[in-house]
């Protein structure tokens, strides 16, 4: 014989079970919608990553067939001139450019080494410019492991050579700093060639309407990746030296850390 205590307990627990099994549906449905979302989320963030490193992978490949192309060119040089010496020179250097460049994979370097790639292709310019080359090269000590998207400092250097330097008579000066200025890093690249500016520019208006027709390697590129890796934080800019030459300048945050776009 139930007592009267248990039959209010067992009606209340009738009455009570499908509540607390709604109720607990409720919540897994919630939960269930939550962890969906969450996957999603997860989801379009990789395929962002993705993306992003799709787009910055064929940014940073336009880059090095140019360079590729004027180095052989100079080796060619070399080799019709019998100069066997500084041909040997030059293919050694080529060498260790084609290690670097299938090496450098990541969205950054540090300085240090993108200024050990860019003196190998100041080499090569050495050899073909001989005793009339001048070249000033100050980083601070404190940005040697800084970080920078790679070729970035090499492709200024290659334009400065390809839209000044190439047509100067006479002594060629290149003048590259590195330098802190607040949070940020700036590199300028200035040259004395006679009519750098409108050829970058013109060069950086082509390439943005024919991008493959380019190759991509100036300055619209290097924006691109810059955005990349920074945002609006990192800028380029461009001015003529009254004397005659081109100041190319780039800022963007000091940091010492690796951006995975992996």
């Amino acid at each position: 014989m139930i007592s009267f205590e248990g039959f209010t307990l067992l009606i209340l627990l009738f009455i009570l079970a499908p509540i607390i099994g709604a109720i607990a549906l409720l919540f897994l449905f919630i939960f269930e919608k939550r962890i969906d979302l969450l996957e999603n989320k997860n989801l379009k963030i990789e395929l962002e990553k993705e993306l992003q490193q799709a787009l910055y992978n064929q940014l940073n490949q336009q880059i090095q067939p140019h360079f590729l192309f004027n180095t052989l060119n100079v080796i060619l040089s070399l080799a019709r001139l019998n100069r066997t010496k500084e041909l040997v020179r030059a293919l050694e250097v080529l060498s260790q450019f084609l290690k670097f460049k299938y090496k450098s994979t990541e969205p950054l370097i540090s300085l240090a080494r993108e200024i050990t790639y860019t003196e190998q292709y100041l080499e090569i310019q050495k050899l073909r410019f001989g005793d009339r080359l001048r070249i000033q090269l100050d980083c601070a000590e404190d940005l040697l492991q800084a970080s920078i998207p790679p070729f970035v400092l090499q492709t200024l250097v290659e334009n400065a050579f390809k839209h000044g330097l190439e047509r100067k008579m006479g002594e060629a000066i290149l003048d590259i700093r590195i330098s802190r200025k607040d949070d940020d890093v700036l590199l300028t690249v200035i040259d004395n060639g006679s009519s750098g500016l409108t050829a970058f520019q013109n060069e950086s208006e082509i390439e943005t309407e024919q991008p493959h027709e380019k190759s991509g390697h100036g300055l619209d590129n290097i924006r691109r990746r810059l955005h990349l890796c920074f945002g609006d934080h990192a800028q380029l800019e461009l001015a003529p030296i009254s004397e005659g030459g081109t100041l190319v300048s780039v800022k963007w945050p000091c940091t010492y850390e690796q951006i995975d776009l992996r």
